[in-house]
Parts: C-alpha cells; sequence; structure tokens
C-alpha cells in the first residue's frame, strides 16, 4: 500500500530566530553627573588636562563625534560672538551652536596654549589628535571617574540627546541640534525622556 504521506521536494528544517545581541554596555549614555565627574577626572591626569578636559564638555554639549571633533578648526568657532559651526558627518545637516561660558573659557585657554595651529585639538607637535587618542582619552578618564562600565566617546553624543529631551526641548529641534538627517534617530531620546510622564502623579 503506498504511504499517502506527502513528500516534499526539500529536506524540511525548522528556522529559528536569531539570538538577540547581547548589549556589551550596561547603558549607552552617561548622566549629566557622570560627565562632570569625567570631566574632573579628565582635569587631574596626563600632560594636557585642560584640552582633555574641553573634548569630553564640547562632545557631551554639542553631541559631536569623534570624527567631527578631530577635524574641529578654529574658523569654525567665534570666541567673541560665542557659537561654533558644527559640521557633521556621515551626511548629517550643519549647524550653528551658542557656545557658553565654561566652554569659551577652555577654549581660550587651549587657543593660547596650543598656538599657530589651524586645528582645535592637537598633539604637543600641532598634529590634528587621532579617533584613537580621544578613545584612550575619555576611556582613562572613565576608569578614574569610577563610571561602573567602560567609557565610549559615542556614549556622550547620545548622553546629549537623552538629556536634551528630559529638559522638554522639542524632537525637531534636537534632531536639527544633533544633526540628524532622520527623525527616528532623534525619537529614541524622547522616548526615554522621564519629562514624558511628570504630570502623571501629582503627590
Amino acid at each position: 500500500m503506498q504511504s499517502l504521506t506527502p513528500q516534499l521536494p526539500f529536506s524540511a528544517k525548522i528556522f529559528s530566530s536569531p539570538p538577540k545581541k547581547v548589549a556589551s554596555r550596561d547603558r549607552e549614555y552617561l548622566r549629566p553627573s557622570e560627565v562632570q565627574a569625567l570631566i574632573r577626572a579628565a582635569q587631574k591626569v596626563g600632560r594636557h588636562p585642560i584640552r582633555d578636559s574641553a573634548i569630553i564638555l564640547l562632545m557631551f554639549r554639542h553631541g559631536l563625534r569623534t570624527a567631527e571633533l578631530v577635524a574641529l578648526k578654529w574658523l569654525q568657532i567665534d570666541l567673541v560672538g560665542g557659537y561654533i559651526e558644527v559640521h557633521r558627518c556621515k551626511h548629517g545637516h550643519d549647524s550653528i551652536h551658542p557656545l557658553r561660558s565654561p566652554e569659551l573659557r577652555a577654549l581660550r585657554q587651549i587657543q593660547r596654549d596650543y598656538l599657530e595651529t589651524s586645528y582645535v585639538f592637537v598633539s604637543e607637535h600641532k598634529a590634528p589628535l587621532s579617533t584613537r587618542t580621544i578613545r584612550h582619552i575619555i576611556a582613562r578618564a572613565g576608569k578614574i571617574a569610577q563610571i561602573p562600565f567602560p567609557v565610549h566617546p559615542h556614549q556622550l553624543r547620545h548622553s546629549c540627546g537623552y538629556y536634551l529631551a528630559s529638559q522638554g526641548h522639542d524632537t525637531r529641534a534636537i534632531q536639527d541640534y544633533l544633526g540628524h538627517q532622520n527623525i527616528h534617530h532623534t525619537v529614541r531620546y524622547t522616548q526615554m525622556s522621564p519629562q514624558r510622564f511628570e504630570n502623571f502623579w501629582r503627590d
């Protein structure tokens, strides 16, 4: 008697969804108090404390990627008017940001310490810093500040986005500030903002 079970022309396989990637960091951003601890740590170590702490401050306040920071030139900075022209990479939108007192003080000191350079952040040989050096500076400061996980430069960009969202700033304004081409990259910050839920409980 012939079997009634249909024969498939190929061997049946059971496909399962790929395992989820485990995050390598507990958090992808730093809290403002942790950023301040990072800046204070950078001021206590190395031969360039003013420069290194300013790197952390500007990356946080302006959401700079590492490549954007090392390419930063004095032509983009107006210390009298108090603004910085941010040139975004990855096809992002350029913008002009205001500079506040802590940034202006640090930048003026850097300009005095590193004369006759077109780039803002340079080595002792007046060459632009490498992205590897930036990673080292921030990782070292993270260890000294005793941040409970490895600190990476891109966390400062995320920290900027989350901080601005927590202050209740408009999503479109944050998008323009960070230079996001697609607003979906910005929504992640506003979705995580506790400011959205401030009025849920009144006690």
